[in-house]
């Protein structure tokens, strides 16, 4: 009976394991919209944002890619009409946009998708949802601190990278915000600056973290009005970070704000804010893993 059921259980895995990654593969994933090659393209253009709003900031998928999560706004300094939005494809289709929650920012999974955290509304505080039989759990603290905590990413060691002045400059001073890690533990207040060559001089904030640490994608070159390219460090053995390398001609083609940057969990597509004004905020997307080999020394 007991040899029965184990077998039941692992055929039961199986058979998830091979709808998430039968769902990567298909045609209907990311909503449907033909993938980009090495040149990035506009995201889903009309779809993601209403008359007067675009859509900003970081996007996440859903472990299993039938979800999709990211903001939209009307406005770059106010966050008053900040939302989350969402897709869902459900029944053979994708159904949204759907408002999730208001006034939040940065959704981010927890690497086994059972959790969103965001940021925003307060400062220093990550709030999370949990996922219920019905959808999410309303928004509640996880934890504060008394530094901020800007694109609070967790990873599968049980740490969690951050944009932060930690206990080292004031938050007011936007050069002395740096990439740090932290622990995902809300009893743990301790953070560590990433330092350099992570870190260069100016405003460190805007990055993506692989759930395995193995690579980071940061906002580098920061100006003084944060237009910025992208750049990709490597975590060496020895815990210390490898000096930032350009992601290429294609994806920094000029003067432009770049942030939000994603990877997808099928590691396939780098998706990132771009921007030289409000007026042209969007997410745009390009195929990561092929660039990824190339880059990796």
């Amino acid at each position: 009976m007991k040899r029965s059921f184990f077998i039941l259980l692992i055929a039961a895995v199986t058979l998830r394991a091979e709808a998430q990654s039968h769902f990567w593969n298909s045609p209907k994933v990311f909503l449907g919209q033909k993938p980009p090659a090495d040149t990035p393209k506009l995201f889903a253009p009309g779809l993601l944002a209403s008359k007067g709003t675009f859509a900003i900031d970081r996007i996440a998928f859903s472990p299993d890619g039938t979800e999709i999560y990211y903001c939209v706004n009307d406005s770059w300094f106010n966050n008053t009409n900040l939302k989350i939005m969402y897709f869902k494809y459900v029944k053979g289709k994708w159904t949204g946009p759907l408002l999730l929650n208001a006034h939040y920012s940065a959704p981010t999974f927890s690497p086994d998708g059972k959790t969103l955290f965001f940021t925003g509304i307060t400062d220093g505080v990550v709030w999370q949802s949990r996922r219920t039989s019905t959808g999410w759990s309303e928004p509640v603290q996880y934890l504060k601190r008394n530094y901020q905590v800007y694109d609070f990413m967790p990873t599968a060691s049980g740490h969690a990278y951050v944009g932060s002045n930690g206990t080292w400059g004031k938050s007011s001073d936007y050069d002395a915000w740096k990439f740090a890690r932290m622990s995902v533990s809300p009893a743990d207040s301790a953070i560590q600056n990433l330092g350099a060559p992570l870190n260069a001089p100016g405003f460190n904030g805007d990055f993506f973290i692989a759930k395995d640490e193995s690579y980071m994608i940061v906002s580098a070159k920061e100006q003084k009005d944060f237009e910025c390219e992208l750049y990709i460090s490597f975590h060496k053995k020895n815990g210390t970070w490898t000096v930032p390398v350009s992601l290429g001609p294609l994806i920094n083609d000029g003067p432009a704000h770049r942030f939000g940057q994603y990877v997808t969990p099928d590691g396939k597509y780098l998706f990132y804010t771009h921007a030289t004004s409000e007026k042209d905020c969007a997410i745009y997307w390009v195929r990561f893993d092929r660039l990824l080999k190339r880059l990796i020394r």
